[in-house]
């Protein structure tokens, strides 16, 4: 599936990226920008981040069950990335209706 269409990035790269730097360190926190920043890339829009936050929560929570890594380590890591979305997913709806009142 195409998640950028500014740099024609499939699922399947992004998530061989994810898991390429989660063999480097398992508990890094990863985000779109460094994402693109090991596939040469760089966000144009971005509106496929929020996109990219979902595949590298899936990929990481995938990677760790694969791995069998301790439970409570990977439910609070897992946790805290959810929550971070979440946040920002509320920030950009902010942003959006404010954007929308001033116009």
């Amino acid at each position: 599936m195409l998640v950028c269409s500014c740099n024609y990035i499939t699922d399947k790269e992004i998530r061989s990226v994810i898991t390429e730097l989660l063999d480097e360190d398992c508990w890094q926190l990863i985000v779109p920008a460094k994402v693109y920043h090991a596939m040469g890339k760089r966000g144009r829009c971005c509106g496929c981040f929020p996109n990219v936050v979902d595949l590298i929560i899936q990929t990481t929570e995938d990677y760790h069950v694969q791995r069998r890594s301790d439970d409570a380590n990977v439910v609070d890591f897992i946790e805290r990335l959810k929550r971070f979305h979440e946040e920002q997913q509320a920030h950009l709806a902010e942003r959006r209706q404010k954007m929308g009142r001033i116009a």
